[in-house]
């Protein structure tokens, strides 16, 4: 029995070794899970790790140069729609992942080495390869893993004498330190000393420490859209405020279309700097949840003297964030107020324009009922000329009359026709009138 699918449903096949019908993203949704593995590997490893600004429109052009450097080591590229792989160069492994605004590129090394920050893993991509790296790089990181232990003085050579910011993590599987600056080499640093890991969890960690560095970078791309913003913002509310308070004392329906016009260029404003600004911070709210569940994920325990990375985020990145978010409102409520001053001030407007339209009314009934009067007044001058006509021919008829030898005395008709003859045409006139009048009546 073949039951008829729903109105709307995507065309399915039935799948024959499983004997049911499968939906076609049946398993693009069951691999969207796995996508983008950790790498696993044990100390010692050196890493760098670029996050490139390259828009939604370079996917092409990203794609044919991660093939192109498969191609150069004897690697087989990645499939033609793929959005990330990972690669085995033979000195250096590469990891390559494509997201929607950004992508990111992670070279690999696993030798040994004494000091973690001099000979990296970048020095063994081919110089112009990363010449041609399709847009501008936004993070650019070393991170070495280690099992040495360091002393005090080591640690600050290492981080040309910044304040270091770090922690045990992983239950004390690791310890992981930072100074999130940029050193003179252009590049920042994380240093990670293996405590016990295992190949998964060192692979997990570097990727975390990495992910937090790169979102918390693409969360903080919002702050200077917010800080311009600002003042724009302010100068709004104060036009607002003005153009309030003048709704406020004016009574001028002159006043009020210039008002409405003003509002109107403030209410396209609102649009303009909302239209620049809402993807930016809505991005950022995405990036700094990343960052908050990345921190989390790090199971962070205080190292005596030194402020976790959870704690440097709280109180350097969330302040720059509640900014974002304190634009985003405050644009929210001035397009309200906007909205509402719009529709008072467009209700005065209309309220105005009703009343005059009140008062051409009142003008033109009076213009009728003066034409009314007029036309009144004009009636009885034509029955009084109409009837002085009748009454002539009727004089001349009588004179003829009596002239062919009738009995007739013309004066005496004359006045014994004029209440007949007014009267007829008096009465014609009136009917004439009715009649036209119940004419307009049955148009209307």
């Amino acid at each position: 029995m073949r039951i008829p699918m729903a109105a709307g449903s995507p065309e399915v096949a039935a799948t024959p070794a499983l004997g049911f019908v499968e939906h076609p993203l049946r398993h693009v949704l069951t691999n969207e899970v796995h996508a983008r593995p950790y790498e696993t590997f044990r100390a010692p490893v050196r890493a760098t790790h670029l996050a490139v600004i390259s828009g939604e429109g370079s996917a092409q052009a990203e794609y044919d140069l991660v093939a192109a450097l498969c191609d150069h080591f004897g690697q087989a590229p990645p499939s033609r729609n793929a959005n990330h792989c990972s690669r085995d160069m033979g000195a250096f492994r590469l990891r390559w992942e494509r997201h929607t605004e950004f992508s990111t590129y992670t070279i690999l090394r696993f030798d040994p080495f004494d000091e973690p920050f001099v000979e990296t893993a970048l020095s063994l991509v081919p110089r112009d390869w990363l010449d041609q790296l399709p847009g501008s790089v936004l993070v650019a990181k070393h991170l070495a893993l280690e099992t040495a232990e360091r002393s005090a003085d080591d640690m600050a050579r290492l981080f040309e004498g910044n304040a270091v910011i770090g922690s045990r993590m992983l239950g004390g599987a690791a310890c992981a330190w930072t100074d999130f600056r940029i050193h003179s080499g252009g590049f920042g640093r994380i240093l990670v000393r293996d405590q016990g890991m295992t190949e998964g969890q060192g692979g997990r960690l570097m990727q975390r420490l990495l992910e937090i560095e790169t979102y918390r970078m693409m969360a903080l791309l919002a702050f200077p859209v917010a800080r311009e913003a600002g003042p724009v913002i302010s100068r709004i509310d104060q036009g607002l405020a003005d153009i309030t308070g003048r709704i406020a004392a004016s009574g001028e329906s002159e006043t009020d279309r210039a008002l409405l016009d003003r509002l109107t260029g403030l209410a396209a404003e609102v649009e303009q700097v909302s239209a620049a600004t809402s993807y930016r911070i809505s991005a950022a709210r995405a990036y700094k949840a990343i960052v908050n569940q990345r921190i989390e994920e790090l199971r962070e325990e205080r190292i005596p003297g030194t402020q976790t990375i959870g704690e440097f985020m709280s109180r350097r990145l969330d302040p720059a964030m509640k900014t974002c978010e304190s634009v985003a409102e405050r644009l929210d409520a001035l397009s309200r107020r906007v909205a509402r001053a719009g529709d008072l001030l467009r209700t005065r407007v209309d309220i105005a324009l009703e009343e005059k339209n009140r008062d051409l009314l009142n003008s033109m009934n009076r213009r009728a009922q003066l034409q009314l009067r007029l036309q009144e007044t004009v009636e009885g001058l034509s029955v009084v000329a109409i009837s002085y006509y009748l009454l002539g021919l009727l004089g001349y008829a009588a004179k003829g009359a009596k002239a062919g030898g009738l009995p007739i005395n013309p004066d005496v008709a004359v006045l014994a026709g004029i209440p007949v003859v007014v009267g007829l045409v008096w009465l014609g006139v009136r009917r004439l009138r009715k009649a036209l009048t119940h004419g307009e009546d049955d148009r209307e």
